[in-house]
């Protein structure tokens, strides 16, 4: 089997050497040029160790420098699993595998950093612009009773602690019923809501899925998991619990509370300016 290889300069010169003394019973002829050899089967196996070898002697001064396999790989183009393979028993290569883990949790953090403070440079500009759509949409909306009857129910009945987004719960179907057309109609995503329901142990949590479905006119699919509550009197209950209603935005719950000073300052001035007249 007869193959062709190149091979630089000093490989030649080496493998040249070494033939001339005979050791594998084969001649190159001195000064023979560096560009390409008809060698046998066996000559190849001779000279594929050699290479490897080098190479990997070469990768070895690399890591010793602190290279990760990656960087070796793109700078000598032997695969990481072979790196691996070499280096992973040895102690000194543990450590400079330690030393870039450091580095690259560093990066990371301080990568990280720059990209929370950039997004928070973008979120007050985006919730600056809410608050200000708010303002703009409260001149025409404050004459649809819909809208005014979503603010002041989430304004009575609502969850003023999360900022990203609100809550109403109350067991009065027509109440829930309300803020949900409301988030359906003024906020326009209704894929959003969703809907969980405050029930006692005794009370069927099917039956009351299907009435607070019908009630409020969103899909079973809306509906998270119930949670059960022990009540303190046990004459006083709940026949279909209470129904929570939510809506997770951080935007629309800009523009709510905007609409909540808005409407306010509305009706005390109205009230004010009747008074007075």
């Amino acid at each position: 089997m007869v193959a062709v290889q190149s091979f630089d300069a000093p490989v030649v010169k080496w493998i040249s050497r070494m033939a001339s003394n005979h050791v594998l019973g084969v001649r190159i002829p001195p000064g023979a040029p560096a560009v390409c050899f008809l060698f046998t089967q066996k000559w190849m196996g001779v000279l594929f160790y050699i290479s490897m070898r080098r190479d990997k002697e070469k990768a070895e001064k690399l890591r010793k420098l602190g290279k990760s396999y990656r960087e070796i790989k793109a700078e000598l183009g032997i695969p990481r699993t072979t790196l691996s393979d070499w280096f992973k028993n040895h102690s000194w290569s543990k450590s400079v595998a330690e030393n870039l883990n450091k580095g690259y949790q560093s990066q990371n953090k301080a990568r990280i950093v720059r990209l929370n403070r950039v997004r928070g440079v973008n979120l007050v500009k985006l919730y600056e612009q809410a608050r200000k759509e708010a303002e703009e949409e409260f001149v025409t909306l404050k004459y649809d009773p819909l809208f005014i009857s979503g603010v002041v129910i989430y304004w009575g009945e609502g969850d003023k602690a999360s900022k990203n987004g609100f809550r109403v719960a109350n067991s009065d179907p027509l109440m829930i019923r309300v803020f949900v057309m409301f988030l359906e109609t003024i906020c326009g995503d209704k894929q959003r809501i969703r809907a969980s329901l405050l029930l006692y142990p005794d009370i069927n949590d099917s039956i009351c899925r299907s009435y607070w479905e019908e009630q409020t006119g969103l899909s079973k699919e809306s509906f998270t998991k119930s949670t059960y509550i022990k009540g303190k009197h046990g004459s006083r209950r709940l026949k279909y619990g209470v129904c929570t209603v939510s809506f997770s935005s951080r935007y629309l719950k800009e523009k709510m509370l905007v609409w909540i000073r808005l409407l306010s300052q509305t009706l005390v001035s109205g009230y004010i300016n009747a008074a007075i007249v």
